[in-house]
Protein backbone atom coordinates (compact mmCIF):
# COMPACT_ATOMS: atom_id res chain seq x y z
CA UNK A 1 0.00 0.00 0.00
CA UNK A 2 1.38 3.39 -0.96
CA UNK A 3 1.76 6.23 1.52
CA UNK A 4 -0.74 9.02 0.82
CA UNK A 5 2.30 11.27 0.50
CA UNK A 6 3.28 9.34 -2.63
CA UNK A 7 0.51 11.14 -4.42
CA UNK A 8 -1.04 14.57 -4.50
CA UNK A 9 -3.49 14.65 -1.59
CA UNK A 10 -5.80 17.22 -3.15
CA UNK A 11 -5.74 16.93 -6.92
CA UNK A 12 -7.94 19.97 -7.35
CA UNK A 13 -5.31 22.43 -6.12
CA UNK A 14 -2.51 23.99 -8.07
CA UNK A 15 0.85 23.21 -6.54
CA UNK A 16 3.78 25.55 -6.10
CA UNK A 17 7.13 24.65 -7.68
CA UNK A 18 9.75 23.10 -5.47
CA UNK A 19 12.80 25.21 -4.64
CA UNK A 20 16.13 23.76 -5.73
CA UNK A 21 19.63 25.02 -4.95
CA UNK A 22 21.86 24.82 -7.79
CA UNK A 23 41.18 14.27 17.75
CA UNK A 24 37.54 14.74 17.67
CA UNK A 25 35.64 17.91 18.49
CA UNK A 26 33.80 18.25 21.82
CA UNK A 27 30.57 16.27 22.01
CA UNK A 28 28.55 19.36 22.89
CA UNK A 29 29.84 21.09 19.75
CA UNK A 30 28.72 18.21 17.55
CA UNK A 31 25.38 17.73 19.28
CA UNK A 32 24.50 21.34 18.59
CA UNK A 33 25.16 20.85 14.89
CA UNK A 34 22.73 17.92 14.92
CA UNK A 35 20.14 20.11 16.60
CA UNK A 36 20.51 22.64 13.80
CA UNK A 37 19.61 19.91 11.34
CA UNK A 38 16.50 18.82 13.21
CA UNK A 39 14.35 21.59 11.81
CA UNK A 40 15.15 20.34 8.36
CA UNK A 41 15.20 16.65 9.08
CA UNK A 42 11.80 16.44 10.74
CA UNK A 43 10.35 17.70 7.51
CA UNK A 44 12.62 15.59 5.45
CA UNK A 45 13.23 12.13 6.77
CA UNK A 46 9.97 10.94 5.38
CA UNK A 47 10.04 12.69 2.01
CA UNK A 48 8.06 11.29 -0.89
CA UNK A 49 7.08 12.60 -4.31
CA UNK A 50 4.26 14.82 -3.15
CA UNK A 51 2.75 17.73 -5.04
CA UNK A 52 2.66 20.69 -2.70
CA UNK A 53 -0.29 22.81 -1.74
CA UNK A 54 -0.21 26.56 -1.17
CA UNK A 55 0.06 27.37 2.55
CA UNK A 56 -3.09 28.55 4.34
CA UNK A 57 -3.78 32.26 4.13
CA UNK A 58 -3.76 32.76 7.90
CA UNK A 59 -1.06 31.98 10.42
CA UNK A 60 -1.49 31.87 14.16
CA UNK A 61 1.99 33.01 15.14
CA UNK A 62 3.41 36.40 14.22
CA UNK A 63 6.80 34.90 13.52
CA UNK A 64 5.34 32.84 10.68
CA UNK A 65 4.05 35.79 8.72
CA UNK A 66 5.67 36.31 5.33
CA UNK A 67 8.40 38.92 5.53
CA UNK A 68 8.45 39.00 9.34
CA UNK A 69 12.07 39.24 10.43
CA UNK A 70 13.22 38.01 13.87
CA UNK A 71 13.37 40.78 16.45
CA UNK A 72 17.12 40.11 16.82
CA UNK A 73 19.64 37.99 14.91
CA UNK A 74 19.29 34.33 15.85
CA UNK A 75 22.24 32.62 17.45
CA UNK A 76 25.02 33.80 19.72
CA UNK A 77 28.69 34.54 19.26
CA UNK A 78 30.43 32.30 16.69
CA UNK A 79 33.13 29.94 17.84
CA UNK A 80 36.73 30.87 17.02
CA UNK A 81 38.21 29.51 13.83
CA UNK A 82 37.32 29.51 10.18
CA UNK A 83 34.53 27.55 8.55
CA UNK A 84 35.54 26.18 5.12
CA UNK A 85 34.04 27.75 2.00
CA UNK A 86 30.66 26.38 0.99
CA UNK A 87 32.09 24.18 -1.76
CA UNK A 88 34.48 22.57 0.74
CA UNK A 89 32.19 22.35 3.77
CA UNK A 90 30.88 18.77 3.38
CA UNK A 91 33.97 17.14 4.88
CA UNK A 92 33.82 19.59 7.78
CA UNK A 93 30.18 18.69 8.54
CA UNK A 94 30.78 14.95 8.09
CA UNK A 95 33.72 14.98 10.47
CA UNK A 96 31.68 16.71 13.15
CA UNK A 97 28.70 14.38 12.95
CA UNK A 98 30.70 11.19 12.54
CA UNK A 99 31.95 11.56 16.11
CA UNK A 100 28.44 11.80 17.49
CA UNK A 101 26.39 9.03 15.95
CA UNK A 102 26.59 5.92 13.82
CA UNK A 103 22.80 5.92 13.45
CA UNK A 104 21.95 4.59 9.96
CA UNK A 105 19.76 7.60 9.22
CA UNK A 106 22.55 10.02 10.09
CA UNK A 107 25.07 8.00 8.07
CA UNK A 108 22.73 7.93 5.07
CA UNK A 109 22.33 11.69 5.09
CA UNK A 110 26.05 12.28 5.58
CA UNK A 111 26.77 10.20 2.48
CA UNK A 112 25.05 12.81 0.32
CA UNK A 113 26.67 15.93 -1.10
CA UNK A 114 25.95 19.60 -0.51
CA UNK A 115 24.98 19.19 3.14
CA UNK A 116 24.73 22.88 4.04
CA UNK A 117 22.92 23.63 0.77
CA UNK A 118 20.59 20.72 1.50
CA UNK A 119 19.83 22.03 4.98
CA UNK A 120 19.24 25.51 3.63
CA UNK A 121 16.84 24.57 0.85
CA UNK A 122 14.84 22.17 3.04
CA UNK A 123 14.36 24.82 5.73
CA UNK A 124 13.39 27.36 3.07
CA UNK A 125 10.80 25.01 1.59
CA UNK A 126 9.33 24.16 4.99
CA UNK A 127 9.12 27.87 5.85
CA UNK A 128 7.00 28.36 2.73
CA UNK A 129 4.74 25.44 3.59
CA UNK A 130 6.17 23.23 0.87
CA UNK A 131 7.11 19.61 1.14
CA UNK A 132 10.82 19.55 0.22
CA UNK A 133 10.32 16.57 -2.07
CA UNK A 134 13.47 15.27 -3.67
CA UNK A 135 15.73 16.22 -0.77
CA UNK A 136 16.84 13.69 1.86
CA UNK A 137 15.10 10.86 0.02
CA UNK A 138 17.76 8.53 1.40
CA UNK A 139 16.01 8.87 4.77
CA UNK A 140 12.70 7.50 3.57
CA UNK A 141 11.34 4.70 5.81
CA UNK A 142 12.14 1.20 4.60
CA UNK A 143 8.61 -0.11 5.10
CA UNK A 144 5.44 1.11 3.42
CA UNK A 145 2.35 2.95 4.57
CA UNK A 146 -0.70 0.87 5.48
CA UNK A 147 -4.40 1.56 5.87
CA UNK A 148 -7.11 -0.26 7.83
CA UNK A 149 -10.69 -0.54 6.61
CA UNK A 150 -13.36 -1.16 9.23
CA UNK A 151 -17.06 -0.90 8.52
CA UNK A 152 -16.46 1.13 5.39
CA UNK A 153 -14.22 3.61 7.21
CA UNK A 154 -10.59 4.03 6.21
CA UNK A 155 -8.03 4.95 8.82
CA UNK A 156 -4.28 5.04 9.22
CA UNK A 157 -2.84 1.79 10.51
CA UNK A 158 -1.01 2.71 13.75
CA UNK A 159 1.84 0.47 12.63
CA UNK A 160 2.61 3.08 9.99
CA UNK A 161 3.64 5.46 12.76
CA UNK A 162 6.15 2.98 14.13
CA UNK A 163 8.32 3.59 11.07
CA UNK A 164 9.28 6.93 12.62
CA UNK A 165 9.83 5.91 16.25
CA UNK A 166 13.60 5.74 15.96
CA UNK A 167 13.75 9.10 14.22
CA UNK A 168 11.66 10.78 16.90
CA UNK A 169 13.82 9.17 19.58
CA UNK A 170 16.96 10.42 17.85
CA UNK A 171 15.59 13.96 17.83
CA UNK A 172 14.61 13.71 21.49
CA UNK A 173 18.04 12.45 22.53
CA UNK A 174 19.94 15.46 21.21
CA UNK A 175 20.91 18.09 23.77
CA UNK A 176 20.10 21.50 22.25
CA UNK A 177 22.58 23.39 24.44
CA UNK A 178 25.14 25.22 22.36
CA UNK A 179 22.83 25.49 19.37
CA UNK A 180 22.99 29.29 19.24
CA UNK A 181 26.78 29.33 19.18
CA UNK A 182 27.00 26.73 16.43
CA UNK A 183 24.31 28.38 14.34
CA UNK A 184 26.24 31.64 14.54
CA UNK A 185 29.40 29.80 13.52
CA UNK A 186 27.84 28.16 10.46
CA UNK A 187 25.60 31.08 9.51
CA UNK A 188 28.03 32.66 7.00
CA UNK A 189 28.04 29.48 4.92
CA UNK A 190 24.29 29.00 5.38
CA UNK A 191 23.72 32.56 4.19
CA UNK A 192 25.95 31.86 1.18
CA UNK A 193 23.69 28.94 0.27
CA UNK A 194 20.60 31.03 0.99
CA UNK A 195 21.72 33.78 -1.39
CA UNK A 196 22.05 31.17 -4.11
CA UNK A 197 18.29 30.64 -3.83
CA UNK A 198 17.67 34.31 -4.60
CA UNK A 199 15.82 34.99 -1.36
CA UNK A 200 15.39 38.62 -0.32
CA UNK A 201 14.86 37.88 3.37
CA UNK A 202 17.37 36.60 5.88
CA UNK A 203 17.82 32.92 6.57
CA UNK A 204 16.99 33.70 10.20
CA UNK A 205 13.48 34.62 9.04
CA UNK A 206 13.10 31.38 7.09
CA UNK A 207 14.40 29.28 9.98
CA UNK A 208 11.97 30.89 12.40
CA UNK A 209 9.05 30.44 10.02
CA UNK A 210 10.01 26.80 9.41
CA UNK A 211 9.99 26.08 13.13
CA UNK A 212 6.69 27.92 13.56
CA UNK A 213 5.17 25.99 10.63
CA UNK A 214 5.99 22.69 12.30
CA UNK A 215 4.95 23.84 15.78
CA UNK A 216 1.55 24.77 14.33
CA UNK A 217 1.00 21.17 13.26
CA UNK A 218 -1.80 19.72 15.42
CA UNK A 219 -1.28 16.48 17.30
CA UNK A 220 -3.98 14.28 15.74
CA UNK A 221 -6.40 12.24 17.78
CA UNK A 222 -6.59 8.58 16.86
CA UNK A 223 -8.03 7.01 14.87
CA UNK A 224 -7.04 9.25 11.95
CA UNK A 225 -9.63 8.73 9.22
CA UNK A 226 -8.81 8.90 5.52
CA UNK A 227 -10.77 9.29 2.31
CA UNK A 228 -9.88 8.04 -1.18
CA UNK A 229 -8.40 10.68 -3.48
CA UNK A 230 -7.53 9.34 -6.91
CA UNK A 231 -5.10 6.47 -6.38
CA UNK A 232 -4.06 7.79 -2.97
CA UNK A 233 -5.66 9.15 0.20
CA UNK A 234 -6.55 12.41 1.81
CA UNK A 235 -7.51 13.22 5.38
CA UNK A 236 -11.21 12.98 6.14
CA UNK A 237 -10.86 15.80 8.67
CA UNK A 238 -10.90 19.10 6.71
CA UNK A 239 -8.69 20.69 9.36
CA UNK A 240 -5.94 18.15 8.69
CA UNK A 241 -6.46 18.23 4.93
CA UNK A 242 -5.98 22.03 4.93
CA UNK A 243 -2.49 21.81 6.47
CA UNK A 244 0.55 22.71 4.41
CA UNK A 245 2.54 20.00 2.68
CA UNK A 246 5.33 20.31 5.24
CA UNK A 247 2.88 19.98 8.13
CA UNK A 248 1.28 16.91 6.59
CA UNK A 249 4.67 15.25 6.36
CA UNK A 250 5.23 15.79 10.07
CA UNK A 251 1.67 14.62 10.79
CA UNK A 252 2.44 11.23 9.25
CA UNK A 253 4.84 10.47 12.09
CA UNK A 254 1.84 9.83 14.34
CA UNK A 255 0.55 11.56 17.48
CA UNK A 256 3.28 10.51 19.92
CA UNK A 257 6.13 11.22 17.53
CA UNK A 258 4.64 14.54 16.44
CA UNK A 259 4.52 15.68 20.06
CA UNK A 260 8.10 14.50 20.67
CA UNK A 261 9.39 16.43 17.67
CA UNK A 262 7.42 19.55 18.56
CA UNK A 263 8.79 19.54 22.10
CA UNK A 264 12.33 19.30 20.73
CA UNK A 265 11.72 22.07 18.21
CA UNK A 266 10.47 24.36 20.95
CA UNK A 267 13.73 23.82 22.82
CA UNK A 268 15.66 24.58 19.63
CA UNK A 269 13.70 27.80 19.19
CA UNK A 270 14.51 28.84 22.74
CA UNK A 271 18.23 28.18 22.28
CA UNK A 272 18.25 30.15 19.03
CA UNK A 273 16.71 33.13 20.78
CA UNK A 274 13.22 33.10 19.27
CA UNK A 275 10.89 34.79 21.80
CA UNK A 276 8.04 32.65 23.10
CA UNK A 277 5.63 35.39 22.00
CA UNK A 278 6.51 34.62 18.37
CA UNK A 279 5.79 30.91 18.73
CA UNK A 280 2.46 29.05 18.80
CA UNK A 281 1.35 28.17 22.34
CA UNK A 282 2.30 24.66 23.55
Amino acid sequence: MQDPADYELNTGREHAPEVHPDDGPPRKWIAAVVVLLVAALVGGYFLFRTKDQPPPAAADARGAQEGAEPVAPLGGEPMPGDVPPLEESDAFVRELLRHLSNHPKVAAWLATDGLIRNFTVVVTNISEGRTPSGHLKVLRPATGFSVLSEGGTLRVDPRSYERYNDLAAAVESVNPSGTAEIYATLKPRIEDAHRELGSRSSFDAHLERAIVQLLQTPVPQEPVELRPVGIGYGYADPRLESLTGAQKQLLRMGPRNVQTVKDSLREIARELGIPASRLPPP
